[in-house]
């Protein structure tokens, strides 16, 4: 058996590897009869009714949704506007709102539709083309998805009562540091937060210290603040590869936190390994400039009772070999189970 931390990472990686929702989806073909409190468009399958599948129909327009229905599948269609009205029968009921791959734009979106949705529990808006999130009233919002689209920015206070959001996914958008600038301090049960494939210079101020897992790849991030991570007492995910982060603009001892058991600097600029808490399990360091194996970095006292709990630790495309590490290295590194110089 695997121990739970190792179980729960592998499936974080499954989950941030994924561009697409696992909407509990079943073909049509397996859906049985479609019940009659059903749009014509689209089927509602009498053994789960509270479900309207409309996905995958071409469709240009969002069908009149009918009372009883608190999950609707609206992906893979070309839908461009949404008109008031067709959510008014589930104002109040309507937990799950899909709507990925279709061609939405904010000026397509009417009043009277998503705005007046007070019971959603989770929004998926990728692969469309807004310029700015589309939030709804309700207050059991828990999931955000708005993946792919053109966001340029995202104003602060849009999710302040979103108090049981936990989950948020910007990623491939074009957002820079001043348009999320307080944009999340509204949610305090957050526990996720991808903004990965930005334009992003530094870290989103004002995140909640509920935080576990902080994703920021692909950014032009150049300097991290210090004391950044201490206000995140809960963070356990940190990952922030490919993007400009050197030495100098480092401070010193940022990464030393107790929280941390994954962190991600790799194909960055890094002339030396930082310097990190004995309590980290993960850390990838390839496609830098590392030209010497620092231990002080990882272990300031070997003892007993005094290692590092690394176990992956990657260099691998640096100026730094297997021959670099210091012959006590072995004390330090002692639960290390992969080391990667190659």
């Amino acid at each position: 058996m695997f121990p739970l931390h190792v179980t729960l990472l592998v499936l974080l990686a499954n989950v941030a590897l994924c561009q697409y929702y696992d909407y509990d989806y079943q073909p049509v073909s397996m859906l049985g009869p479609s019940g009659p409190n059903c749009n014509t468009e689209c089927d509602c399958p009498i053994n789960f009714p509270s479900a309207m599948y409309c996905d995958s129909r071409k469709l240009k327009f969002v069908p009149i949704v009918p009372t009883g229905i608190k999950y609707l599948y609206l992906q893979n269609n070309l839908i461009e506007e949404i008109k008031a009205g067709v959510f008014d029968n589930v104002t109040d009921t309507l937990r799950w709102l899909v709507l990925d791959n279709n061609h939405l734009t904010n000026a397509k979106i009417e009043k009277g539709t998503i705005d007046k949705l007070t019971a959603l529990e989770k929004l998926l808006f990728s692969f469309n083309n807004i310029t700015e999130p589309i939030i709804p009233p309700s207050k059991s919002l828990e999931e955000l998805k708005m993946m792919n689209n053109k966001l340029s920015k995202f104003p602060s206070g849009l999710l302040t009562d979103k108090e049981n959001l936990t989950s948020i996914h910007l990623q491939h958008n074009e957002l820079t540091s001043e348009a999320i600038a307080d944009a999340f301090k509204g949610p305090k049960k957050l526990l996720s937060l991808d903004v990965s494939y930005n334009k992003l210079k530094k870290l989103p101020a004002g995140v909640p210290n509920s935080l576990e897992m902080l994703y920021a790849d692909y950014n032009e991030i150049d300097k991290i603040g210090a004391g950044y991570l201490k206000k995140l007492p809960a963070l356990r995910y940190l990952r922030l590869s490919h993007n400009n982060l050197q030495d100098s603009s480092l401070p010193a001892g940022v990464f030393n936190v107790t929280s941390l058991v994954e962190l991600d600097l790799s194909f960055n600029k890094l002339q030396s390994i930082p310097e990190i808490n004995e309590l980290l399990e993960q850390l990838y360091l390839q496609a830098n400039e590392i030209s010497k194996f620092d231990l002080a970095s990882i272990c300031k006292f070997t003892g007993p009772l005094n290692y590092s709990r690394l176990k992956h630790l990657r260099l691998d495309a640096n100026n730094i070999t297997h021959s670099d590490m210091p012959p006590e290295s072995a004390n330090c590194l002692r639960q290390a189970s992969d080391i990667m110089f190659e």
